[in-house]
């Protein structure tokens, strides 16, 4: 059973990696920003709140998330383990993350960071943005993104590496080489 977090600026490679280890491990994948994007296309309530935010490239506010992140976590599917993508982002999310695991008397066993170059990321998003039409992936949101991931995340992971469950991993690269060295960092992690 693994439970992890997998963390990286926007445009790293989290959504791609996170459904290759939920595939290799068989645990469920869990992607705030794809819930968010789905409730923003059905023009929900928490959709239209979160599209707001989102537009201008700031985070969803930590009420909306928190919430959504604790139904989730309730589902029968996480029984075997999960892999979040894209929470928690902020100190005061992982509290409450840990809050979450421990009415449930569990905890993560991995925290997997994958890192790379700002104008990297810059470049990866811009192509993406002509490939899906995102709304919310023009120069200015996506400097913005990582202005905020630099500004609010990075204190999540030195939390994480405080805790000694914090992995790197180089996110620049084919795919597949991501990859390997993906779910080489976990088997060396989950060893320790």
């Amino acid at each position: 059973m693994t439970r992890m977090l997998i963390i990286g600026p926007p445009g790293s490679g989290k959504g791609t990696q996170a459904e290759r280890i939920s595939e290799r491990l068989g645990v469920v994948a869990i992607s705030t920003g794809d819930i968010f994007r789905a409730n923003v296309k059905g023009e929900t309530p928490l959709g239209v709140e979160a599209k707001k935010y989102m537009d201008n490239g700031d985070f969803v506010p930590d009420s909306v998330t928190n919430k959504m992140v604790r139904d989730r976590l309730s589902e029968g599917d996480v029984e075997d383990g999960f892999l979040l993508d894209g929470y928690p982002r902020t100190t005061a999310q992982v509290d409450y993350l840990d809050q979450i695991l421990a009415d449930g008397d569990q905890k993560l066993d991995v925290v997997l960071q994958l890192t790379a170059d700002d104008e990297e990321l810059v470049s990866r998003l811009l192509g993406r943005a002509k490939e899906t039409g995102r709304s919310d992936d023009n120069e200015a949101v996506i400097r913005h993104r990582l202005d905020l991931y630099h500004e609010q995340t990075e204190a999540v992971v030195a939390k994480y590496a405080e805790r000694g469950i914090l992995t790197q991993v180089d996110g620049i690269g084919q795919i597949d080489e991501v990859t390997d060295r993906v779910m080489q960092a976990i088997k060396e992690a989950q060893a320790a």
